[in-house]
């Protein structure tokens, strides 16, 4: 029927993602309505111009205590004034790429922020979920399958 709403997806409060224009892992990401915007932890920020026109260059570090941390580059979406957990304004990159959560793949923006005092290296932000999911803060892990939770276990 026309303007039926689809249904929504239900997520945890933390959740393994994918950002497939960067890497093929996934990697474990907090889920955070009260944050507006997502996050990457990104190390190594530095902006450059490409063909006349400003890009972003840093280091993706995947959280998974093993992995090397991954160069990308992006152009470079905005630059905006984020206010962090703590309450203060931080000037931040903010790029737009590709998310997959679950089986839904979309366009999200992130800012790039240090998190490594963090103990995930992606928060997921009220922005990113709206109108595609429910969020169930007592569960984790529903769009992760079978095999990913119990080695998510098996690591604590």
């Amino acid at each position: 029927m026309a303007g039926e709403k689809k249904p929504q997806s239900l997520v945890g409060w933390r959740e393994l993602v994918g950002l497939p224009d960067f890497v093929s892992a996934r990697i474990p990401a907090k889920i955070d309505t009260g944050a507006r915007t997502s996050s990457l932890h990104a190390t190594r920020i530095e902006r450059f111009d490409r063909d006349g026109q400003r890009w972003v260059r840093f280091l993706l570090d995947l959280g998974d205590g093993r992995s090397e941390p991954v160069t990308c580059e992006v152009p470079r979406a905005d630059r905006r004034i984020i206010t962090s957990s703590n309450g203060e304004g931080q000037d931040r990159f903010v790029i737009k790429t590709r998310l997959r959560l679950g089986e839904h793949v979309y366009r999200a923006e992130f800012s790039l922020a240090d998190r490594s005092d963090m103990k995930f290296p992606i928060l997921i932000g009220r922005t990113a979920l709206k109108n595609r999911f429910l969020v169930d803060p007592g569960r984790s892990w529903l769009q992760s399958s079978r095999k990913e939770r119990k080695l998510l276990k098996s690591q604590g």
